[in-house]
């Protein structure tokens, strides 16, 4: 019985976590429609999207153009309130050292990303910035619809090449 239990449970949170970052991945694909690389986010607040955002850095010619940034600014403005502690966020790709560290100073509960990425990520690929002893620990999980979201950003970059 109690296996069946811990079964339903898994199938469940697999089911939520798939829902928000299918999220993320149709902000993605805004991204990719305005020529940004396509990378999204969601922030997730008590099971509900606070905020939603896509890279916006070409098109806005801001740094902290990122997805998760943006998202985070979002949800801190509808929190009214700097600390995202009880908010998840889902991200298309694993966040850079800025997003990182912006996750971390504003004590983010957990980030989940669908793909890695060996040019600047630091959640697993050229670092893990978020095991360093600062003063909050965010959680991370990788690789989430992986498949996905690397189809996205092959064909992007396909794309951009062909330019």
């Amino acid at each position: 019985m109690n296996q069946d239990l811990d079964t339903t449970m898994k199938y469940q949170e697999n089911l939520k976590k798939n829902k928000f970052m299918s999220a993320a991945l149709k902000e993605a694909q805004k991204a990719a429609d305005i020529d940004e690389v396509p990378v999204g986010a969601v922030v997730v607040y008590q099971d509900k999207i606070i905020a939603r955002a896509h890279n916006e850095r070409e098109s806005k010619q801001i740094f902290h153009g990122h997805a998760e940034f943006l998202a985070m600014m979002k949800a801190q403005k509808k929190l009214k309130s700097w600390r995202l502690e009880d908010c998840e966020i889902y991200v298309t790709m694993e966040p850079c050292p800025m997003c990182a560290g912006a996750m971390i100073q504003s004590r983010v509960k957990k980030v989940y990303y669908g793909v890695s990425d060996p040019k600047s990520g630091v959640a697993s690929s050229i670092c893990d910035l978020f095991s360093l002893p600062f003063n909050h620990k965010v959680e991370t999980e990788g690789l989430l619809m992986q498949e996905e979201s690397e189809k996205m950003l092959k064909a992007f970059f396909r794309k951009l090449r062909k330019k």
